[in-house]
């Protein structure tokens, strides 16, 4: 009545670890986690160039003279595109945000439905961003 009891082999589980920076080269970050990672810089040069848009924007509404040297500044290519960076920030910062207080709500959770709010993020935001950029270079 007795039968031989047969071992079945274990499995080698694979071995997860933290990533090193000089090894990000070699990672490839889902799309959610590029719209995180992008979130987080939209968010950092937002930050960081807050006084540019308030010294800008002190410039613009002082007096009469201080615009047209506003209009002056605002002119360069430099300065467009940096304008146009702070453009794009916000535009990812914004739908990525959006996108984020959906999943709060715990919608989209799933990978197939995550990946495919992330692609939105990406296509909504770098739409609007070339919107404004071919309005400020003056296409239209």
């Amino acid at each position: 009545m007795s039968e031989a009891v047969r071992e079945v082999p274990k499995k080698e589980r694979p071995q997860f670890s933290n990533i090193h920076v000089t090894q990000l080269a070699n990672y490839r970050l889902p799309l959610a986690g590029v719209v995180s990672f992008l979130h987080r810089i939209s968010g950092f040069l937002m930050f960081a160039l807050l006084p540019v848009v308030l010294y800008m924007l002190e410039l613009s509404i002082r007096s009469e003279i201080s615009f047209a040297y506003f209009q002056g500044i605002a002119s360069h290519w430099f300065v467009r595109l940096v304008t146009l960076a702070l453009v794009w920030g916000y535009m990812q910062h914004f739908c990525a945000g959006v996108r984020h207080l959906f999943m709060d709500l715990h919608y989209g959770l799933d990978k197939d439905t995550a990946r495919k709010s992330a692609a939105g993020v990406l296509v909504v935001s770098l739409s609007l961003t070339a919107l404004v950029g071919l309005k400020l270079f003056g296409v239209f």
